[in-house]
């Protein structure tokens, strides 16, 4: 007797809803605005500041909290939010992604746009780029600390978070590499925003829809050319 093969149907309950990881991707989505905001406000001004003032900067995010917290304390618990966070991005991604393939076995008869299809595409593939180009920047100025252009003073220039950054940003192919990994992170972060907006109940109107828009793309700018301005300024010699 022939026999059919039924489909495993999708979690219901309220931790494994498509609900649930929308506004878990949303909420960690939130926290890493929030963040790259932060990052980027401090390499960009800072670095124009000059040498010891960005060590002074870097000094000081290792020493905020003392003395009730030990060295490294508010860092440490920032770090491991973020971590936890990034787990929970890629996994809710991930789980989605494979339910919107489960429910479409077989391509629509009707094609989608050209947009709707590129940008699905886009926060696939490129949230895969910006996880490994993460994986990379944590290598080089976290730990080990990897200097690409280190002159042959690698030990010397770890200890210096200014001239780690500048000796890395004047190797003009990393310097590439970053450059595309913020124009990826613009483009991420203007779909996303825009979809967590969505997801927490911010657009119920026409107007809120628009201001949603509007902070997704002034948001996603900011962010992308505040970080692409000081590797290019270090690479045609505006900070030395």
């Amino acid at each position: 007797m022939a026999t059919s093969t039924v489909s495993k149907p999708p979690r219901t309950g309220k931790a494994g809803s498509t609900v649930f990881l929308k506004t878990l991707m949303a909420v960690t989505g939130v926290i890493f605005v929030l963040f790259v905001l932060a990052h980027m406000y401090g390499n960009l001004f800072k670095l124009f500041d000059g040498h010891q003032a960005f060590n002074e900067y870097s000094e000081h995010l290792r020493t905020i909290g003392e003395p009730m917290l030990p060295r490294h304390g508010l860092l440490t618990i920032l770090e491991v939010v973020l971590g936890i966070s990034l787990v929970l991005h890629v996994y809710s991604a991930a789980q989605l992604w494979k339910r919107a393939k489960a429910a479409r076995p077989q391509r629509y008869v009707a094609k989608k746009s050209v947009a709707q299809s590129f940008s699905s595409k886009w926060m696939r593939w490129g949230g895969l780029f910006l996880l490994l180009f993460v994986i990379w920047h944590i290598l080089q100025f976290t730990n080990p600390k990897i200097n690409v252009g280190d002159g042959g003073n690698g030990p010397a220039i770890k200890d210096d978070p200014y001239m780690l950054v500048v000796h890395s940003f004047q190797v003009w192919w990393l310097t590439l590499i970053y450059v595309l990994a913020m124009l990826a992170l613009g483009m991420h972060l203007h779909h996303g925003i825009w979809s967590a907006a969505q997801t927490l109940g911010f657009t119920p109107t026409a107007r809120a829809r628009k201001i949603a828009k509007t902070t997704a793309t002034v948001v996603a700018l900011v962010v992308a050319v505040g970080f692409v301005i000081p590797p290019l300024a270090i690479l045609f010699g505006g900070i030395k």
